[in-house]
């Protein structure tokens, strides 16, 4: 993320120079979708408090953290996105003399620079980092655009690929936003996860002989990576505590390929009244 940052800010500002240099509304737009992708800054301030540990005020630790730098970007880039739709659109009827042979040449600069962080940001896990990783990534797309748009310039008289390009690409980036955007918002509301089946974790845990019913099963996420289930197991008999260990252990093995990292598991007797059973 900090690599990332540094690349991304220091071609924003190369690239704004360029983009008034070039008279090219592909480029500034792209400027203005950088200068968004440069809070990256602040997504890697809360991906580094996204690893904090459990503390007074948060039980479950500073996790959730990382999705706030993951939310803000995607809102950064709608928002920077319409604006250049106002501007490209008109441009479409009435384009602008350009700068082709500089356009070129940041081009090429451009898909170099945000292809380097792309590789930096592959092994990301983190929603955070992969959600900047895939802004950085339709930068680099963008600057292909810009690339190939920029060829057939020098080769044909068509201004009008200039403001096309800008409209495809913020296009295509409000695409992309609207799904991390859902997928952000599916964590913050403590939405299933998309990898976890309530259906499949009750049927794994009926095959334990000792478990003769299932309920009150819930399950979330922290981050969009760390998945959280609370369950009440009825068990068919009184068990000691050491026979309790027991079965816990047993459905935690029945559970190891479902995606959950921490497990809440309450027992209950044949005769005890769950008022949560049809939660």
């Amino acid at each position: 993320m900090k690599v990332a940052f540094f690349l991304n800010l220091s071609f924003t500002i190369i690239e704004v120079i360029g983009g008034l240099y070039t008279n090219s509304l592909a480029i500034l737009s792209d400027a203005l979708h950088d200068l968004g992708d440069s809070l990256i800054g602040l997504s890697w301030y809360f991906q580094k408090l996204s690893k904090k540990g459990r503390t007074k005020k948060f039980s479950y630790g500073y996790k959730r953290f990382s999705l706030l730098g993951a939310i803000i970007n995607s809102i950064v880039l709608v928002v920077g996105s319409i604006f250049i739709l106002t501007k490209a659109i008109p441009e479409l009827f009435n384009p602008g003399e350009t700068n082709v042979q500089g356009m070129l040449y940041l081009a090429i600069l451009g898909i170099v620079v945000n292809g380097a962080a792309v590789l930096k940001l592959r092994k990301g896990e983190s929603l955070n980092e992969k959600v900047v990783s895939l802004h950085l990534l339709e930068d680099v797309l963008g600057w292909v655009a810009v690339l190939i748009g920029s060829i057939i310039m020098m080769y044909t008289d068509a201004p009008f690929i200039d403001p096309l390009l800008s409209v495809l690409i913020s296009l295509f980036v409000l695409y992309n936003v609207y799904k991390n955007l859902r997928k952000s918002m599916l964590v913050i509301l403590q939405g299933i996860p998309e990898d976890v089946s309530l259906e499949d974790i009750k049927e794994k845990l009926k095959d334990i002989s000792e478990i003769t019913d299932v309920h009150d099963n819930h399950t979330w996420s922290m981050d969009g990576d760390y998945n959280i289930l609370t369950i009440h197991l009825q068990l068919d008999q009184d068990y000691k505590l050491s026979e309790q260990a027991k079965l816990k252990e047993k459905v935690r093995s029945q559970l190891k390929d479902e995606s959950i990292n921490h497990i809440t598991i309450e027992f209950e007797g044949q005769d005890e009244n769950c008022e949560l059973e049809d939660c």
